[in-house]
């Protein structure tokens, strides 16, 4: 692997390249951070060359990730059978050469969002856009309100509890919440929550399928392609019965959607959504959840602060964002020359859009190592930008709003038991296990 320099940079060594880049390097967030720390002072967008992927420009400013995500005409997400096309989800090259076997020669293995420039992503993002919008989501705040307090009956008891909070409780209400809205039966629900381990467990070890070539280059790419058939032959079923006997659900909703000629769209698009809603839905709420209370155990005070003025959560769940920033990555490629922050980018270009870090950015935030709940403003990114901004956003705010409005006023005490693991992966991801004490009134 070789570095690439830029003008007034000083070159990114290979242990900083490769702790951002490659999946185990998310593993230990001291160093990870770190890494992101010395990319914004030293070379905030350079170029580097780890072995086994593709160049990539490592993107770490706030600003820059803003004006390439506001321009999809020059910094393209979509991946296509055209040569040169690129896949929006950093996969290793042996990755992407896997996925291309499957597909006759398409990195879009999805039709999902994320693979997707506009004008198609506009028009299938209009499939269910209206039902995301926050003052569509009022009629089910009573019903969300009533998930979390049976989570909390059913998975805490009053007094002290001794629990691995992320696997004991932050998985689960957040996906009975999605697959509630979404019209997935709870019986289903277990199945739902292996899909998405394995899904966004591509690169741990601990989550791999037993169907999986281990330690294979092109391990990840297989889990992730396996996950993804899984999905389609569940949802089959799903799309089926509901352009069938439609329901008052999301489900309904993107199965019965049709394109202007007045034709359902292709089913592969109805699997996407569902895909997408199933894990990023899921995941990445609990991950911000877990991170809460393990910075609320850490911090007291201002677990007290926000217990005696509820007024505060809304600033809880964004500064929470900010903190975990679940979606660590997605890669843009340059659609033709373009000079960012005095960089040349070339056409065909491939970039790594940091959330993470510039969610810890200076020049956008004060002390933005400190876990400060009523910071303001708060500017942070982890729901992304411009049109690929996360369309669920809304959604995953009011649940994280609703949990906290219900469970925080019965906290006696919170603190840490043990130790605490991160999952290895460079895409999403978050909080493996959090050992904590938890009193309740």
């Amino acid at each position: 692997m070789a570095a690439i320099k830029t003008a007034d940079s000083r070159p990114i060594p290979d242990d900083i390249a490769r702790q951002i880049v490659l999946p185990e390097g998310h593993s230990d967030e001291n160093l990870l951070f770190a890494a992101y720390r010395w990319l914004r002072e030293n070379n905030p967008l350079g170029q580097v060359r780890v072995e086994g992927y593709d160049p990539l420009w490592l993107v770490s400013k706030h600003a820059d990730i803003m004006e390439i995500e506001r321009q999809p005409e020059i910094f393209t997400s979509g991946g296509g059978v055209q040569p040169g096309s690129h896949n929006p989800i950093l996969q290793n090259q042996a990755g992407d050469e896997f996925t291309k076997s499957l597909t006759g020669g398409s990195l879009r293995i999805l039709d999902a969002l994320p693979y997707l420039d506009p004008p198609e992503h506009t028009a299938v993002k209009d499939i269910a856009n209206d039902w995301f919008r926050p003052a569509s989501l009022k009629k089910w705040e009573d019903i969300i309100r009533g998930l979390a307090r049976e989570a909390i009956g059913k998975r805490l008891r009053e007094g002290e509890n001794e629990i691995d909070f992320v696997n004991d409780f932050a998985l689960f209400y957040p996906l009975h919440v999605i697959m509630s809205l979404f019209g997935v039966p709870e019986e289903d629900e277990p199945r739902m929550m292996a899909l998405t381990q394995d899904f966004f467990g591509t690169s741990d070890p601990d989550a791999q399928r037993a169907d999986v070539e281990a330690l294979s280059p092109e391990a990840a790419a297989q889990q992730w392609s396996a996950a993804i058939r899984d999905f389609y032959a569940y949802f089959d079923v799903f799309v089926e019965e509901r352009r069938k006997e439609p329901r008052d659900d999301l489900a309904t909703i993107i199965a019965c959607a049709k394109k202007e000629d007045g034709e359902f769209y292709p089913k592969e698009f109805a699997y996407g959504w569902f895909v997408a809603i199933s894990t990023a839905g899921h995941d990445t709420t609990s991950s911000t959840l877990s991170s809460a209370l393990e910075q609320l155990a850490i911090h007291p005070e201002q677990l007290k602060r926000v217990q005696q003025d509820p007024s505060l959560i809304p600033h809880l769940v964004n500064e929470v964002l900010r903190w975990a920033s679940p979606v660590k990555q997605f890669t843009r490629q340059a659609a033709r020359d373009y000079t960012l922050n005095g960089s040349e980018i070339k056409k065909g270009d491939r970039l790594m859009l940091l959330y993470q870090s510039a969610n810890r950015d200076v020049d956008v935030f004060e002390d933005p190592d400190s876990f400060q709940l009523d910071r303001r403003p708060n500017k942070h990114i982890a729901f992304g930008y411009g049109p690929h901004m996360c369309i669920g956003q809304h959604v995953a705010k009011l649940e994280l709003r609703i949990i906290f409005e219900e469970l925080l006023p019965r906290i006696k005490s919170v603190e840490l038991a043990g130790e605490r693991k991160v999952v290895q992966t460079n895409f999403v991801g978050g909080l493996k296990n959090l050992p904590i004490r938890l009193e309740l009134w």
